[in-house]
């Protein structure tokens, strides 16, 4: 296989992150809409409104300043270069800054209650459709693992067999959208579902970005570091959690509640 594989659509010629980082959002959207219109939402239109403003506005902001902690050396070499600044952006900046927006925009309305759970699965099945598209784009996505003796190793174009870390992540985040939409068509605390999704997902990045080339202060990359707040942030659920899986005669008891609600020669990176 060669990377980039572009995508045809008659005589157009098309890059395979535009596609299915395209494909992504509108898949996303749709699953929102529809487990909208199932589970209905405790917000109304205006106020729900406001909420998704502030995620994506959260997210767009999250993603390029997270972009630019991923290697700040390489960001301070290219600060007059609006191609590279703006030019890649990553998912888990994005999670953190729509996350912020969020809570941004609830204050704003005097809204205190939960209002993520909505978002969950659409958010693993979107981040499953748009890594096909890393996967794809071969190396100048940025996003392929470190070096790999196994078989299913990977040579985007450098020479070298490489972990698919997408196909890992893309996996992954599709197993954890059927587990969070099995999750919610039973009893669960508001808040949960999205609070799952943001614990598994971010303990999976923990473990994977192991397996690709970056930057690392005191052992971890970025992206790491911000894994590890993420998760020291949800601590006090996890601990709840762990409680409530107890077996009965250990005093746990079962917890729920109804759910609606660049320049030349740098490389893009991406994660």
């Amino acid at each position: 296989m060669s990377f980039p594989v572009y995508l045809s659509l008659g005589s157009l010629r098309l890059g395979p992150h535009l596609v299915f980082e395209t494909a992504a959002y509108l898949a996303a959207f749709r699953l929102y809409l529809a487990l909208r219109k199932r589970q209905g939402d405790a917000l109304d239109d205006e106020r729900r409104s406001w909420v998704i403003a502030g995620a994506a506005i959260g997210a767009v902001v999250g993603s390029r300043v997270l972009f630019w902690l991923e290697d700040p050396a390489l960001t301070l070499a290219h600060w007059r270069d609006a191609g590279y600044l703006f030019g890649g952006k990553t998912i888990v900046g994005a999670l953190l800054g729509g996350l912020a927006g969020v809570e941004l925009a609830k204050r704003h309305l005097g809204v205190s209650r939960r209002t993520g759970d909505l978002f969950a699965v659409p958010l693993a099945a979107g981040i499953a459709i748009g890594r096909i598209g890393c996967f794809l784009t071969g190396f100048e996505d940025g996003t392929a693992g470190i070096p790999t003796a196994l078989p299913w190793g990977v040579d985007f174009g450098d020479g070298l067999a490489r972990h698919p870390t997408q196909l890992y992540e893309a996996a992954f985040a599709l197993a954890l959208a059927a587990f969070l939409l099995w999750r919610s068509a039973r009893p669960y605390r508001p808040g949960d579902l999205f609070k799952g999704f943001m614990v598994a997902y971010f303990g999976f990045r923990l473990l994977c970005d192991f397996l690709k080339p970056a930057v690392r202060f005191l052992g971890l990359s970025t992206l790491e570091w911000a894994a590890v707040l993420v998760l020291l942030y949800y601590a006090r659920d996890l601990a709840r959690w762990g409680r409530v899986a107890q077996p009965a005669s250990a005093g746990g008891a079962a917890e729920g509640h109804g759910g609606g609600s660049g320049t030349a020669g740098a490389v893009r990176r991406g994660g």
